[in-house]
């Protein structure tokens, strides 16, 4: 699910963990209920789940050409970026697939991120324009003269935050979601990264601290490990915790207990630590050594513990709301957690072989084979059933 990301900044002494993957051409984006497939350059996309949440591009298609990038509102459109900059959207209107009211303004696209319901374009100027829910990031007139030499954004459920050349943030969408950070604007100075959960932001510092801000149910009170809280290098989200990578390869989380919130169970597992994946309520670390070691809710995930003897160099882990799945070195895949959202690939396992990348919705999971060829399981209603556009998906490798 990658709606909700920010790009890390390497800054003079970071340390750099590179867990290679093999590239392929033909990339996959997802909704929370359909996915789409697409190669750059080419002149399709071959969509497949829910029709009304992105799953059918009937009314786009002929728009769809030379396609650089393809992005996504966490419930339910998708949006385009085309080799001249230009943008084009489909979907639920309601969630982002009707851009009509500023497809004026749409030029010149460098990328694209979302709430659950809105996008937000950065221009090549560095301008922001945004479209989709008002009420969930998708009006930012009110602080549109702020929204200058604009480099990144990150968005919540409902609000964005924007970071400036400046390495300034500006805030926008539901205040209760992080869209209000007047109480910790003067301590959001030298910002390298930012990160969103479903309802509150995370801040690294040039010094390696981290500012919180928005729902505290959802991560955005962080002053019970304030003090763990130095020398961090990444952080990752699930729906309402953070996790935190020290720069000494140990984790600090916070939020609630119960998704995620609270790794004290495994605690003294959690070293040297080189990468954390999320599902709704869970978290997956993977250690330098390639292990897998996971906390948070049971129903999402967070008990391996059936599959850990095959946990080994692992190379990706992808969550769904409630499973994970994990590319091992060999190409094959590991999954566990809720059978219904993609816990469960017993069925597609023997086509699971040579896998390049991992891709989720919110019940189901695509992966990427060697050839171009595309296996997905899960729940059908969110992508888990490609069938009926398998030989589409050939025909892009």
């Amino acid at each position: 699910m990658d709606s909700l990301q920010s790009v890390d900044v390497l800054q003079d002494g970071d340390s750099l963990c590179a867990i290679a993957q093999r590239e392929t051409s033909l990339q996959i984006a997802s909704t929370e209920r359909s996915f789409a497939a697409w190669c750059c350059g080419n002149d399709r996309v071959v969509t497949w789940g829910d029709p009304q949440f992105g799953g059918d591009t009937t009314s786009v298609q002929v728009k769809l050409k030379n396609v650089q990038q393809v992005h996504a509102t966490k419930d339910g459109a998708f949006a385009a970026i085309l080799a001249e900059g230009r943008v084009v959207t489909w979907g639920s209107p309601r969630f982002g697939g009707d851009s009509s009211l500023v497809q004026d303004k749409l030029k010149d696209v460098q990328c694209l991120r979302s709430t659950l319901y809105a996008f937000a374009a950065i221009l090549a100027n560095g301008a922001v324009v945004t479209w989709g829910s008002l009420q969930h990031g998708g009006d930012s007139q009110a602080i549109q003269s702020q929204l200058l030499d604009v480099t990144e954004i990150s968005g919540t459920g409902a609000a964005f935050a924007a970071l400036c050349a400046n390495q300034r943030v500006v805030t926008w969408g539901d205040p209760d979601w992080g869209g209000d950070s007047s109480e910790v604007q003067d301590q959001l100075k030298n910002v390298k990264q930012i990160k969103g959960s479903l309802g509150a932001f995370a801040a690294i510092l040039e010094d390696g601290d981290v500012i919180t801000w928005g729902s505290p149910d959802s991560g955005g009170d962080s002053r019970r490990v304030k003090l763990q809280l130095r020398d961090v290098q990444q952080v990752q989200a699930a729906d309402d915790a953070f996790a935190a990578i020290r720069k000494d390869g140990t984790v600090v989380t916070w939020g609630c207990p119960d998704a995620g919130g609270n790794s004290n169970m495994v605690q003294y597992e959690l070293k040297h630590v080189q990468k954390i994946s999320s599902s709704g309520g869970a978290f997956a670390a993977i250690l330098e050594n390639r292990t897998v070691i996971t906390w948070g809710a049971v129903d999402c995930g967070a008990d391996s513990s059936a599959v850990q003897a095959e946990l080994n160099d692992v190379m990706q882990v992808e969550g769904t709301h409630g499973a994970f799945a994990a590319l091992l070195s060999n190409g094959r895949v590991v999954t566990w957690g809720n059978k219904c959202k993609g816990g469960d690939s017993n069925h597609v396992q023997d086509q699971l072989k040579d896998v390049l990348q991992l891709k989720s919705t919110h019940g189901a999971f695509a992966a990427i084979l060697a050839h171009g060829d595309v296996v997905t399981w899960g729940d059908p209603h969110c992508g888990g059933d490609s069938s009926e556009v398998h030989e589409l998906l050939k025909s892009l490798a």
